[in-house]
């Protein structure tokens, strides 16, 4: 975890706030609330709604249900936000089948010797999820309903990019954080695990949503969506989505003349650019205030 040194200077130029009380920490900047919530993997008795809710007897080893990451903006009542429970809906809608484990390794999946191993769902527990986001507004204000169809926020495919260039240039971070969903080690078997991080510049905030999977000598999958907002004066505010899904079996990174030992794949950050794209858009969501 990066620890973050902030300049009260920039702070102040940027018009800029931070806050922290209990487990949440944020930032207000030019109308936005940018929050992160930190707690404890659920509790069993909340693991088993959970299972009644998702119609499922499988979760993730740790699952931090109350991890949360909120960007709302302020005067249209915008909210985007990322959390497990969401992200696990979308593992069992796309409910992929399972990935084959390798006979000598189906050993480690038993929790009692004469256990016979049955993997028939997505033990991987990989999910489409790009996060969630709602239009969220004071009824007394307004002084009636807001209908559904008003509160879903409707991103559009779009050409436009994220400007990384602008993205690397050297900036104040005021504010950063990471926050884990799930985590699985796949019976010691790889890695499963889905991770949001946010980073706030005097400009504008980014964020990355990762989904990393490693399945030992099998698979490597990472579904990665990135979110870009430049901060403008008057102009109406728009975020840019780009989700990037990659993958690649043991063998074919093999083929290519990469190793094969698992303990080569550890960073996602550092792989991905040996793993072919399998899917690529990019959305823009422009908000109204």
């Amino acid at each position: 975890m990066m620890e973050l040194q902030v300049d009260e200077n920039d702070l102040k130029a940027a018009g800029a706030e931070l806050f922290a009380d209990g487990g949440r920490q944020g930032i207000r900047i030019h109308g936005w609330l940018i929050e992160s919530r930190r707690h404890s993997i659920l509790k069993s008795s909340t693991l088993q709604e959970w299972e009644q809710k998702l119609e499922t007897s499988h979760l993730p080893e740790m699952v931090f249900g109350e991890n949360t990451l909120i960007l709302k903006h302020l005067s249209s009542g915008t909210k985007i936000h990322f959390n497990a429970f969401d992200a696990l809906c979308g593992w069992k809608q796309e409910a992929l089948p399972p990935v084959e484990v390798p006979a000598a390794a189906k050993w480690k999946f038993r929790s009692k010797p004469s256990q016979q191993v049955i993997l028939d769902y997505d033990y991987t527990f990989t999910t489409p999820y790009c996060g969630s986001g709602i239009i969220e507004t004071d009824n007394d204000l307004i002084g009636r309903e807001i209908s559904e169809e008003n509160r879903n926020i409707h991103w559009e495919d779009c050409k436009e990019q994220i400007d990384v260039v602008a993205l690397a240039s050297k900036e104040p971070i005021l504010f950063y954080d990471e926050v884990v969903l799930y985590e699985d080690e796949l019976a010691d078997n790889g890695v499963s695990l889905l991770t949001v991080k946010v980073r706030v510049m005097p400009s504008s905030w980014f964020l990355l949503l990762r989904f990393w999977l490693r399945v030992d000598g099998v698979l490597i999958r990472l579904r990665e969506t990135r979110m870009h907002c430049v901060f403008g004066g008057s102009t109406t505010p728009i975020i840019l989505r780009e989700s990037c899904w990659r993958e690649s079996t043991f063998q074919d990174l093999s083929a290519k003349g990469f190793p094969f030992d698992s303990a080569a794949y550890n960073d996602p950050s550092i792989i991905s650019q040996r793993l072919p794209i399998i899917m690529q858009r990019t959305q823009k969501l422009v908000i109204s205030s």
